[in-house]
């Protein structure tokens, strides 16, 4: 086989959510793909790429200070990601305004463009590796768990959220190129994957739920359709950023059903961005679903599917919020009971239409309210995990230790939930193993056990 001698180095930084990580992915793929090496150093690269994001202030700031950092230990930077499709109150590029030495800007979702600028300024070598790049491609995650975007971009219009102007309309992927996307991480290795996107719940909307074609088969291009898909491919598979639309519902059967099904399931797992409770507040955000009655729609999940985890995200302080309004949503939690909960200050972004609303609260304000939704919610997780001890888990190790194991459950989403502790154990465990735990302690985000069996 011959081999390019000295191939061109590239380092990467990769920011932002996990939509940014599989942009990282897809461009260290091909990067590896036409024969460069990536570089885990500054010095040792001779040209680095920095996804960034551009969501709120602190993502900005970080992306900024990442952009900055590669300029000053190499040099030669080129830019992609969220904050490069933002500008400024002067209409000029954010990163060019701050950092007018980058080599190239490009926005989110851009291989091409990365893989152009990165062609132009270090070209690419004759002799491409490929043989050395693995089928399901470059992966910054673990090797158990991998992210599977379904989706790009958004079709609404919430007024604290920049990310159409960013990311463009929904465009959904071909559900044929998901599923062979899900095989080839599976037959890899992967044993866990977490499906994501802006609205997972309207995927296929945007080209009317036509028919594609997965190994041959005519076959839907909708969430519950790729939800059963997926389902057949014997690893966990977990829900995120699902919006809660009716037709959610009919996944709760699904989750239920392949439970039987070990260790090969649908994760009885909702990640649902619910942002408030109050309809007025809903309403001022412009939220997709505010109309919908989301107590009895978790009562209705609850009902089919009694093991589910609700996972959601707040913002408190919203511009115009009252006082009363806000202890409608504290109301809310004590109803709701929800698992796993982030509160976050609200927070004005540029561009944003939310900053056009009348009654923009004191930071104070913001702060105060923040920590009293999760002092709030403290209570109410310490209170379900309670209920977990005693009882037997499934959970999937992440790392071990000479001091036992830290594993997830069903109800943990990597880096976000919580872990599961799993005292010393003379029996040998692996990463990525799947194994059975007898809780015997909790506290307010995590739980301990024994190896059982």
């Amino acid at each position: 086989m011959n081999q390019t001698v000295n191939a061109p180095k590239v380092g990467f930084v990769s920011l932002g959510c996990p939509k940014a990580l599989v942009d990282s992915e897809d461009i260290l793929t091909r990067l590896k793909v036409e024969g460069y090496e990536i570089s885990n150093s500054y010095q040792d690269a001779d040209l680095v790429v920095v996804n960034t994001c551009g969501f709120i202030d602190s993502a900005v700031a970080e992306s900024l200070d990442a952009i900055g950092e590669a300029l000053h230990e190499n040099g030669k930077v080129v830019v992609t990601g969220c904050l490069g499709a933002r500008t400024d109150a002067s209409g000029e590029n954010m990163v060019r305004a701050m950092h007018p030495k980058v080599l190239a800007v490009t926005g989110p979702h851009a291989s091409n463009e990365v893989m152009d600028a990165v062609h132009q300024h270090l070209p690419k070598p004759h002799d491409p590796f490929i043989d050395l790049v693995p089928e399901q491609g470059i992966k910054l995650t673990p090797s158990h768990y991998a992210y599977l975007k379904i989706s790009e971009g958004c079709n609404h219009r919430c007024t604290f959220c920049i990310i159409p102007s960013l990311r463009g309309d929904l465009v959904s992927r071909p559900i044929g190129d998901v599923v062979r996307e899900a095989e080839k991480l599976v037959k890899s290795g992967v044993k866990e994957l977490l499906v994501v996107s802006q609205d997972t719940s309207a995927y296929g909307v945007d080209v009317k739920f036509r028919t594609g074609f997965v190994n041959g088969r005519p076959v839907k291009t909708h969430m519950q359709t790729l939800a059963q898909e997926l389902a057949q491919l014997g690893v966990w598979v977990r829900m995120h950023y699902v919006y809660p639309y009716p037709h959610v519902d009919d996944l709760m059967e699904l989750m239920n059903a392949s439970a039987v099904n070990g260790y090969g399931r649908v994760l009885p797992y909702l990640d649902v961005p619910f942002q408030h409770a109050h309809p007025r507040v809903l309403k001022a955000m412009k939220r997709p679903a505010s109309s919908e009655k989301t107590l009895e729609r978790i009562l209705v999940w609850r009902a089919a599917c009694p093991d589910l985890t609700i996972r959601s995200t707040f913002i408190a302080g919203f511009p115009s919020e009252t006082e009363a309004e806000f202890q409608y949503l504290l109301d809310f939690l004590d109803e709701a009971q929800l698992d796993r909960v982030g509160c976050f200050a609200y927070s004005p972004v540029d561009g944003a239409k939310a900053n056009e609303i009348a009654g923009a609260l004191p930071d104070e304000v913001r702060e105060e309210r923040t920590a009293r939704f999760m002092e709030k919610q403290a209570g109410i997780s310490t209170a379900r995990l309670t209920n977990k001890v005693g009882t037997l888990q499934t959970v999937l190790i992440d790392e071990v230790d000479e001091d036992g194991a830290i594993a997830r459950s069903t109800a943990d989403a990597p880096e976000i939930d919580g872990l599961v502790y799993i005292d010393y154990t003379e029996t040998p465990l692996q990463v990525g193993q799947f194994v059975e735990v007898k809780i015997h302690h909790s506290d307010a985000h995590d739980l301990w056990g024994e190896l059982v069996g």
